[in-house]
């Protein structure tokens, strides 16, 4: 049997032979990720971990293996103790740039179909209350021609911009950082503070990382200054959106929809009144979820897997420093 032991927190779309060849591999079984406590028992005798957002890899976890290395299949790592990582020597990989065209695609699907009322539209029909062509029934603002803000302005919101170039929409953009004027003209687009770009957007989607200045960066105060045939898009975290201020601004008409691949919490609780809301277009956190793009995301991460239990770096390592150690 080969001495090397791996841990995977859930199963992966594409085949393990490599790996297989190389360690001991086993894979947590359900769709539900695996308790901590779970998780605490099998670093005692793992050497890589590879692991999802939903996993929680917190310092007690660390320090209480013998990891060698962990593996996220995921771009974001904010579940993970890096700084405990780093303590240990353990590098941590990531799968970075592979998902940016398929989230910019189910963005731009979520604000389609948010526009258009199509998922009112598919119940109203199922329903049977579909009964002749009507003038006025289920009616959506145009795309084409309307102002789009992108709230951060990385890979991904880029792509969003492209997109929108298509549909001849004006284009406004904010981040903690503005563009290169060559950047700004090749895509055609307009550098906004927040506040004026929420006051000026028929459509405003959300691309900002999970961070202390971003928790609950769109509430109250924000949906105030929304016109009221908004539709607000979000694609990145749930914790962008205060969900309180979320519900109050579609039950009262403060904008005109939003459609949601990210919640908080995750998954939402049976009782949220945000599932009462016609308005509202809520996703599983599928926005990466095209075959092409998990089965990168999943070969990147075991390459990352592989290259830390045979002593080589990582291709997309989250803290470099380890190997100056």
């Amino acid at each position: 049997m080969l001495q090397t032991k791996v841990f995977i927190t859930r199963r992966l779309p594409i085949e393990l032979e490599q790996l297989r060849s190389l360690a001991t591999v086993e894979v947590w079984p359900e769709r539900q990720p695996p308790p901590h406590k779970i998780l605490l028992e099998k670093v005692k005798e793992i050497d890589g971990l590879l692991c999802l957002l939903t996993d929680q890899i917190d310092r007690q976890l660390i320090e209480s293996g013998k990891l060698k290395v962990i593996s996220q299949m995921a771009v974001g790592y904010d579940n993970i103790d890096i700084a405990a990582a780093t303590a240990r020597q353990i590098p941590v990989g990531y799968t970075p740039g592979v998902l940016t065209d398929a989230t910019a695609d189910f963005t731009w699907a979520l604000l389609m179909a948010a526009a258009r009322r199509v998922v009112e539209a598919d119940r109203f029909t199922r329903a049977g209350l579909w009964q002749t062509w009507e003038p006025d029934l289920l009616l959506g603002p145009n795309v084409t021609g309307a102002t789009l803000g992108i709230v951060g302005f990385g890979r991904i919101g880029q792509a969003i911009a492209r997109r929108a170039k298509g549909f001849e929409m004006r284009i406004l953009y904010t981040s903690r950082q503005r563009c290169q004027p060559e950047l700004e003209q090749s895509l055609g687009v307009e550098f906004y503070p927040l506040e004026h770009l929420l006051e000026e957007s028929d459509f405003v989607t959300l691309h900002t990382p999970s961070a202390d200045d971003t928790y609950h960066l769109i509430s109250d105060r924000q949906f105030e200054l929304m016109k009221q045939s908004a539709i607000l898009i979000n694609t990145a975290r749930g914790t962008i959106v205060d969900p309180d201020s979320l519900y109050r601004a579609l039950a009262n008409g403060k904008i005109a929809g939003a459609a949601v691949d990210v919640t908080e919490p995750e998954p939402l609780p049976s009782d949220s009144p945000l599932l009462t809301l016609d308005n509202l277009i809520i996703a599983p956190h599928i926005g990466s979820a095209s075959r092409q793009t998990r089965s990168k995301m999943a070969t990147m991460a075991i390459a990352n897997l592989i290259a830390g239990l045979t002593g080589d770096h990582l291709a997309d390592c989250v803290n470099p420093e380890v190997y100056n150690f």
